[in-house]
């Protein structure tokens, strides 16, 4: 598996150098010049893929909350939108491991199947073992990415950078967008209490949101989102400094009422905004206006 997925390394590589299919930095560039790439697209071109322990909590609002996210609330990253203001105090632990995964030129993704009924053929192509933890997991994703949208939403599961890239401005109708993810200065913080510094409102609730799955290679799993979007600056007990996006879902009547966000915020669908953090590895999208209206305070 690793000497497979070395060759597509080298092989997208070279596809890149040599053909039409760009690197995904110079994609990037090429099509959103005025967009910076976030950290999390950065980890991703560089230096492997960057997964948080909390991604699989706060992805979908359809599963139920396990016992363990129940018994520590700390890690799903909700709150609520009443409680987001310069000067509030949250326990988070803000983690992040790294899986290694390759990113593929979009020439090179292609060409590999994606789809649940050709796993068996998938798997026979990475040289992964039909009976491993991997290929459970990457089935599981390839499910999830094939479950209906729910009403009103886009979903899209990207092999690439670029095809993200494409989906993302073509959702929101702009290639003059935002892209923000969740940055912290420190590798491996502790969990601890962190203090709002500064709240900015982005002034759009149209949004796309990608999600980095843990497959065999880089998938994001994206999709349309209405939601109040937030930059909020915040510093740990320890000096952690957090410069974290947020998304504030205002309709939350179709999701399922057992998930965690509810357990732990003690609410129920449909009656007050559920907010969340962004973890470090997704990418919100946004367009890109020059309004922002901050709420600052010295902390």
């Amino acid at each position: 598996m690793a000497l497979f997925l070395a060759f597509l390394s080298i092989f997208a590589l070279t596809v890149g150098a040599c053909h039409a299919a760009l690197p995904a930095d110079v994609y990037w560039n090429s099509v959103l010049p005025n967009t910076p790439i976030p950290s999390a697209i950065r980890h991703v071109i560089r230096s492997g893929v960057f997964v948080d322990d909390m991604d699989s909590v706060c992805a979908f609002f359809r599963y139920a909350a396990t016992q363990s996210q129940i018994q520590d609330p700390s890690v799903t990253v909700f709150f609520l939108e009443k409680d987001l203001h310069p000067g509030a105090n949250m326990t988070f632990h803000f983690t992040r491991t790294t899986t290694g995964a390759t990113l593929l030129a979009r020439e090179l993704a292609d060409s590999i199947p994606f789809s649940s009924a050709k796993l068996p053929e998938i798997l026979s192509r990475l040289s992964i073992a039909p009976d491993s933890v991997q290929a459970e997991t990457m089935k599981k994703i390839l499910l999830e990415c094939e479950e209906p949208a729910i009403d009103g939403e886009i979903r899209y599961c990207a092999t690439s950078v670029e095809s993200m890239v494409d989906f993302s401005t073509s959702s929101l109708g702009t290639r003059n967008v935002e892209a923000l993810s969740t940055t912290v200065d420190r590798k491996a913080p502790p969990k601890q209490v962190y203090t709002i510094s500064k709240v900015q409102k982005l002034p759009t609730s149209k949004l796309v949101v990608c999600h980095s799955e843990n497959y065999a290679y880089a998938v994001f799993h994206c999709h349309t989102a209405c939601a109040e979007a937030y930059k909020v600056s915040m510093v740990g007990k320890d000096g952690t400094k957090v410069e974290a996006v947020a998304a504030c879902h205002t309709d939350t009547d179709g999701f399922n009422p057992e998930h965690v966000a509810f357990k732990v915020l003690n609410v129920k669908p449909g009656t007050v905004p559920i907010c969340q953090f962004q973890p470090q590895n997704d990418i919100v999208w946004s367009p890109n206006t020059l309004s922002i209206s901050p709420l600052e305070m010295v902390v």
